[in-house]
């Protein structure tokens, strides 16, 4: 390394490590900005580095921009500017705010020039600025551009910011990063073994690439630890990847069971063949978008909360509906199973059009609460807050419902007209209300499904239609009527699309399903889990 470049990183360490506080604060950075511009490319990069000291956040944007060369000095006072091109001539910006300080011509402006030995500087500067620097999420971001770039000029920058890291998680992508730049230098063979296990710990894409590239290059006694490194990377990247997928089966498959089971309650119970029940999932959509609406122009410190308030009002508006479609049409079709299917039908085009008038025919946005956001890792899977919480929800519905039909009267009574109709009829129980009550609960759990589907799809008056097949598939498949069936119906078809889509495509997967659906009819006509009774096995 050159003397002029080893010469402020040592004094830059002995700084760092001796004092607590930046050398910024005993120095005048616009003085040091102002200093650029003089002497030559030994004294320039003398005083990037002394920018760099500072530890000041400021300085990063003027490091990056002298490195693409938009650093000028104004003829006119002397001042030096960040300038890019604007039209004619050069919007100017202060190098340190990046406030907009006018226009120039370029006859109006000098150039601070750099070369290849200072660009290196710069990326060195800049390194040493980040990974100093107060906050945990820039030392990361900087560790991991290290790491990338697996530069030997930055493992004395990376030692340094290694004996003063006290986060661990950042601590380790030093290490990692420190371990790829060794790959790259004249180390002895222990050495860069040692290097090797690091980057095999790590087992991630980023060293699995840092590995690919060192092992072109690498000495004969060093390829077999490499090619062994790999090996080990890969089959672990693979069983992530696998598990990545069972996660997303399962996500897919707790919004098929949202959506499918009210209908597996109605059609189970009541034999009705319901094309509107996308419909009412789409109701449940838009109840949260009009609860958010309100809670944006008047309480806007409820916003988390209005997942909370949308659901109950949800159930009610869908089960509002469901019970008058159950009195107003569905009453009069009972045994008659295509007129069902046809005045479902239009009654779900009748929905679609009135929510196209009420609310327009756009998407909406519904907002995720702030504990719905973002995503975290769990090992080597990836997993995002909002589809999470619809599993945990999905499964809590589910359980809520078995204890519904379990342990209350209207779940017995409901069992009782499932079974035998006639004879529960016989025994006194009322089975019109048992229908009504039946299909307004079916209804109510598929509008609460809809405000769980506006935190992961368009709020639209389509939105029904983008389930009503699936959900169709997943409660003949499980067995219609038994909610055991759909639970394992719904994430048996969530899973499997998942593993059929890298080979087979999106389109492709669910054609493949759909046939298998089909052949397993023919041997299975009441799917996985079916039903017990007089009524039912006649």
């Amino acid at each position: 390394m050159h003397p002029t470049r080893l010469v402020p990183k040592l004094l830059l360490a002995l700084v760092l490590v001796i004092t607590a506080a930046p050398v910024a604060f005993a120095q005048d950075i616009e003085a040091l900005v102002q200093a650029l511009p003089e002497g030559g490319y030994s004294d320039r990069e003398k005083v990037i580095f002394d920018l760099a000291a500072t530890g000041d956040d400021r300085v990063a944007g003027l490091l990056e921009a002298l490195g693409e060369g938009n650093v000028h000095v104004r003829k006119s006072d002397g001042r030096v500017v960040v300038a890019r091109k604007a039209g004619d001539g050069y919007a100017l910006a202060d190098p340190l705010t990046g406030e907009d300080i006018g226009t120039a011509a370029s006859s109006e402006l000098d150039k601070v020039r750099v070369n290849n030995r200072l660009r290196r500087a710069i990326g060195s500067a800049i390194g040493q600025l980040t990974l100093m620097s107060p906050k945990p999420a820039v030392r990361l971001r900087a560790a991991r551009s290290l790491l990338s770039r697996a530069d030997p000029d930055s493992l004395e920058l990376l030692d340094i910011a290694l004996a003063a890291e006290t986060n661990a998680d950042v601590r380790r992508v030093m290490e990692t990063a420190r371990a790829a730049a060794i790959l790259e230098t004249d180390a002895g063979f222990e050495t860069k073994q040692e290097a090797v296990g690091t980057l095999a710990a790590r087992g991630d894409r980023e060293a699995l690439a840092v590995l690919r590239r060192a092992h072109s290059s690498a000495a004969p006694d060093l390829a077999p630890a490499i090619e062994d490194a790999i090996a080990g990377i890969n089959h672990r990247l693979a069983m992530w990847e696998n598990l990545q997928n069972v996660w997303y089966g399962l996500s897919l498959g707790s919004v098929l069971l949202l959506a499918a089971i009210g209908l597996a309650i109605t059609f189970g119970v009541m034999g009705v063949i319901n094309m509107a029940h996308g419909e009412i999932v789409m109701l449940g959509a838009y109840t949260t978008f009009a609860v958010q609406e309100v809670i944006r122009t008047s309480f806007p410190g409820l916003f988390d909360y209005s997942l909370a308030i949308a659901l109950p009002l949800a159930f009610l508006v869908a089960a509002a509906v469901g019970i008058a479609i159950e009195r107003g049409v569905i009453r009069w079709l009972y045994g008659r199973p295509l007129e069902t299917l046809l005045a479902t039908w239009g009654l779900s085009l009748i929905l679609q059009q009135a929510v196209r008038t009420i609310f327009g025919p756009n998407n909406r946005e519904v907002g995720n609460p702030s504990w719905m956001s973002g995503a975290f890792d769990l090992g080597g899977l990836a997993i995002t807050w909002n589809r999470m919480w619809i599993v945990v929800f999905a499964f809590a519905v589910f359980a809520v419902l078995l204890i519904v039909l379990n342990r209350t009267p209207l779940g017995l009574q409901m069992r009782a007209v499932t079974q035998n109709r006639r004879m529960a009829s016989s025994m006194g129980i009322r089975t019109p209300w048992v229908d009504a009550m039946t299909f307004g609960l079916g209804s109510g759990i598929a509008g609460i499904a809809g405000v769980a589907l506006s935190q992961i799809d368009n709020v639209s008056p389509n939105l029904g239609q983008s389930y009503i097949i699936d959900s169709f598939m997943v409660v003949v498949f499980g067995g219609v009527g038994n909610l055991w069936g759909t639970l394992v119906g719904a994430m048996t078809l969530g899973v499997v699309n998942k593993f059929l889509e890298p080979y087979a495509g999106a389109v492709l997967a669910k054609v493949l399903i759909l046939v298998f659906i089909i052949l397993f009819i023919q041997r299975r006509p009441r799917g996985l889990f079916a039903l017990k009774g007089r009524a039912v096995d006649t």
